[in-house]
């Protein structure tokens, strides 16, 4: 088994970066080389600006790498909820900004030729308990009449030729699509690169001063200055960014992948070939991979450490959450095992715009592989004086009260929500 991310491990590895010691002027610096800020780069760069990517690992390292491959339309509360937390405007318009996100990576794929296995596989939110199907019955009627008449309620007999496992019931987002995330992110680096953005790898971003209209920016290779900075870190923000740390929840993500399967293994187990979701707190999601593994994740344990040792324990976790659902794979070899961070806001809704000189969009709460494109995008176009499409602009952002980067309270989440799992 290799602790390592199926997506990096199975991808081409990006080799256009810039070499040598970082300096001069750009337009625009962005600070964090995932979806996002190549997103935000190639947009730029497409425009004629001059940006500097800077990266601390090699794109593609944190989140973007370290996620379970969804591309998945739709909020991470239900539609009902979000509704009643930022009234109907803004939460059509979130949910509308999902929709687009996939829409956005289909039109980028096909417009830079990346071979990235994307396709429109469609979601089911699966029913774990009966009480959970009515919930998502309420919350698909209001779905359905009010902004997204590509969904479906599928009941438990529905499910037969869709999972082989026995759920309650589920909603079916037909938008929803799969790729696979480590191609995707060389080809989106490739991309951004042959418009002109220059790319630095091992370049992390130590100091940032900005003493007049010019960002100086210093990092472990050298520095340069910038008219416009765009934070794109996500879970992995450094501690010189505090207005953010303060902000962002970094909470493990841990996923394993099973060896390749057999026909009648995937028969028997997801022939209907979408990505998964189940209605629990502390739920697992899971699809095929390209090469038919399962590739299956959880947040198997609240911690806000992704290393060797932490990502075993926890795919111990997820070995038996698989053998739960799926007990015909209860032996199947896992092949990969990784974890890694995602970037969570107190309330779970994403964060992009404007502050105190910077631009920023971070806090996807495990509905960044599809989002972050998208926001980098309008992040670019409204540093450009292009019109201003941001489905967040103007959402305020408390700090977290006691809390300065160090999430010390997961622990009594994590059990929190256990308890819940147990008793509804």
């Amino acid at each position: 088994m290799k602790f390592v991310s199926y997506w990096h491990d199975t991808a081409p590895v990006f080799s256009g970066g810039a070499q040598g010691p970082l300096e001069g002027h750009y337009d625009a610096a962005v600070i964090g080389g995932g979806f996002t800020g190549l997103a935000a780069a190639r947009q730029l760069a497409k425009a004629g600006a001059k940006v500097a990517v800077l990266e601390a690992e090699r794109v593609g390292w944190g989140a973007s790498g370290r996620n379970g491959g969804h591309l998945n339309n739709g909020l991470a509360h239900g539609y009902l909820s979000a509704k009643t937390e930022l009234g109907k405007e803004r939460a059509i318009a979130l949910y509308r900004a999902l929709d687009d996100s996939v829409d956005t990576i289909e039109a980028l794929v096909a417009e830079e030729g990346i071979d990235c296995n994307f396709r429109r596989a469609g979601k089911l939110k699966l029913a774990s308990k009966p009480q959970h199907f009515e919930a998502i019955a309420r919350n698909f009627e209001a779905l359905h009449a009010e902004v997204d008449r590509d969904t479906a309620l599928l009941s438990a007999a529905d499910l037969k030729s869709e999972i082989g496992s026995p759920f309650h019931g589920a909603m079916l987002s037909k938008k929803s699509a799969m790729m696979h995330m480590g191609r995707y992110v060389a080809g989106l680096a490739t991309s951004a690169a042959r418009h002109g953005a220059v790319i630095h790898e091992n370049a992390a971003v130590t100091d940032r001063k900005q003493p007049g209209k010019r960002h100086e920016l210093t990092t472990s290779r050298g520095q340069i200055s910038a008219d416009n900075v765009l934070v794109a870190t996500g879970a992995y923000t450094t501690p010189n960014f505090g207005y953010f740390r303060r902000r962002i929840i970094s909470v493990g993500s841990f996923i394993i992948a099973t060896r390749p399967l057999s026909d009648a293994e995937i028969a028997a187990t997801m022939p209907g070939n979408r990505t998964c979701v189940t209605s629990m707190n502390i739920g697992n999601y899971f699809r095929l991979s390209p090469d038919r593994r399962l590739i299956f994740g959880g947040r198997a344990r609240f911690a806000a450490t992704s290393d060797q040792r932490s990502d075993a324990r926890s795919g111990q976790i997820l070995r038996a959450s698989l053998a739960a659902i799926f007990p015909q794979l209860a032996n199947v070899e896992i092949d990969y095992c990784w974890g890694g961070l995602v970037d969570m806001t107190k309330d779970r809704f994403p964060r992009a715009g404007y502050h105190d000189g910077v631009w920023y969009a971070m806090g996807y709460s495990g509905h960044g592989a599809q989002l972050s494109t998208h926001l980098g995008m309008i992040l670019a176009d409204a540093m450009l004086g292009r019109e201003d499409r941001n489905p967040m602009k103007g959402l305020e952002w408390p700090s977290i009260p006691g809390y300065s980067g160090k999430p010390w309270f997961l622990p009594m989440v994590g059990l929190y929500y256990k308890a819940l799992d147990r008793v509804r």
